[in-house]
């Protein structure tokens, strides 16, 4: 589907950073800006797919190079 180019801390970092903000997202969701949490959808999905669209466009790769 995509490329990989996330590498193994890169992805732990995201995976932690997104779902860190959906649980501050679902302890107080009557907050006023609390919507900005949703945000870590994103880190979320792209660290478990291991693929960032982000990435791709700028030609970044934090995999480690398959000998």
């Amino acid at each position: 589907m995509f490329k990989k180019n996330v590498g193994n801390l890169d992805r732990i970092l995201r995976i932690v950073v997104g779902a860190a903000l959906l649980v501050a997202f679902a302890l107080n969701p009557s907050g006023s800006y609390s919507w900005l949490y949703l945000i870590g959808i994103i880190p979320l999905a792209t660290g478990l797919m291991s693929s960032c669209p982000l990435y791709s466009i700028l030609g970044l790769n934090t995999c480690p190079m398959k000998k």
